[in-house]
């Protein structure tokens, strides 16, 4: 996986100067913006503004955050921008993943 650069407040987590992904989905999402970026979706300074944006809204209302629900919050956020998802359809997609019996986490 091609890890570009984030730093800072969009710094990720790391563990021995190794991506640290708590969940499968961490690393999924994660995969998912390099590849997008790779497509040509977006650049990487467009996502790592909506990330750090994304990331210092929750911080000046001193709301804790997970790093990775930021991250795909930032992607999210910049696919609708650009007109490549629809967040309503994102959304009704989402809320029928969270109805199914656990275990079946794809």
């Amino acid at each position: 996986m091609n890890v570009r650069e984030l730093n800072g407040a969009a710094a990720p987590p790391m563990t021995n100067g190794e991506l640290a992904f708590e969940a499968p989905w961490q690393g999924r999402v994660f995969a998912m913006a390099n590849a997008l970026c790779d497509a040509g979706a977006f650049q990487w300074s467009e996502f790592q503004a909506a990330l750090i944006d994304e990331i210092s809204a929750h911080e000046s209302d001193g709301t804790p955050y997970a790093y990775y629900e930021r991250f795909q919050a930032a992607l999210e956020a910049l696919l609708s921008r650009k007109g490549l998802i629809d967040r309503s359809a994102l959304n009704a997609r989402s809320e029928a993943y969270h109805q199914r019996p656990h275990g079946h986490d794809h």
